[in-house]
């Protein structure tokens, strides 16, 4: 999608990508053999617990950082759509929407919510594909919004799969990102405890014994000292819960990470202008909203 008209993916009624059954089976693959953790099963488990305050709270997360009113008739594209929610929230924003996903369970959970919500399939079309992969990034047009929330620190190739969101960009448009923070040794130490989660069973059985009560208890803690539901905070961010969160944080593999500064540079260097920031110190998420001011896609 084009600014104001269809087109790539959207024109042309895709219903497959590009080598997509050697993706699947790829995919398949490099969970088996632990280089990546299945997304997917979890957000389909939290799929189950979505309501409506929850998607009421991602609405306003995407107006908050986006601007209010600025999603409606506008292209979104949905990088890494995940459980589908924050593509459910552009959808009832008024946006035209485009969802893929790499994992498989990912694409199904994402049209399992359009279903839920009995939505227009034609104004929110959801695919299978990989960021990675330029035939299929190409083929899928420019959006006027395109977001990738927690997604890219995830393909193995953060800058490349960063390189191609950009290029999905239109005149104007806006990229609204949010990249895992550069601690340091901190960070490296936990891409080990994701490497040893996605190592298999025993892998999984040690990560969570040792750090789901430490995270559960340190939430309740936090809880009762600040005398408010550490819990209920968490969910009212974003709508998403706490508890999915940390197996997603605790599996999350491939990891990488960048400092705000480096991303900054980046997407500055391929004509855009920072309009909202939020940073972290520490463990955490770097949240940035760039506008494509200078110059135009590289596709074009």
């Amino acid at each position: 999608m084009r600014g104001g008209e269809d087109t790539g993916a959207a024109r042309a009624g895709l219903t497959t990508v590009s080598g997509g059954g050697a993706s699947s089976r790829a995919w398949r693959r490099e969970v088996r053999e632990g280089r990546r953790f299945a997304f997917g099963n979890n957000w389909r488990r939290y799929a189950r617990v979505l309501d409506e305050d929850r998607i009421d709270q991602a609405r306003r997360s995407l107006e908050v950082m986006l601007g209010d009113g600025s999603l409606r008739g506008r292209s979104f594209l949905d990088v890494g759509s995940g459980s589908g929610l924050f593509s459910l929230a552009a959808r009832q924003l008024g946006a035209r929407v485009f969802s893929f996903d790499y994992d498989p369970d990912s694409v199904e959970c994402t049209r399992e919510l359009r279903e839920r919500f009995d939505l227009d399939h034609e104004d929110w079309q959801i695919e299978r594909g990989s960021v990675l992969d330029p035939e299929f990034m190409r083929s899928i047009g420019e959006f006027d919004i395109v977001y990738a929330w927690g997604v890219l620190h995830h393909t193995g190739q953060m800058y490349a799969a960063l390189d191609e969101v950009t290029r999905r960009v239109t005149s104007g448009g806006m990229l609204y990102i949010a990249i895992y923070n550069d601690c340091g040794i901190r960070a490296r130490y936990w891409r080990g405890v994701k490497r040893l989660y996605c190592s298999g069973l025993i892998g999984r059985l040690v990560v969570c014994s040792l750090y789901l009560p430490y995270f559960f208890i340190g939430r309740l803690a936090k809880s009762l000292l600040n005398g408010r539901d550490q819990f209920r905070a968490y969910r009212e961010r974003r709508g998403m819960s706490a508890v999915y969160d940390w197996f997603d944080w605790l599996g999350g593999y491939p990891y990488e990470v960048a400092r705000p500064e480096d991303l900054f540079r980046f997407l500055r260097d391929r004509g855009f202008a920072l309009r909202e920031l939020v940073t972290v110190d520490g463990l955490g998420i770097n949240e940035l909203v760039v506008q494509r001011v200078g110059g135009v896609s590289p596709d074009r």
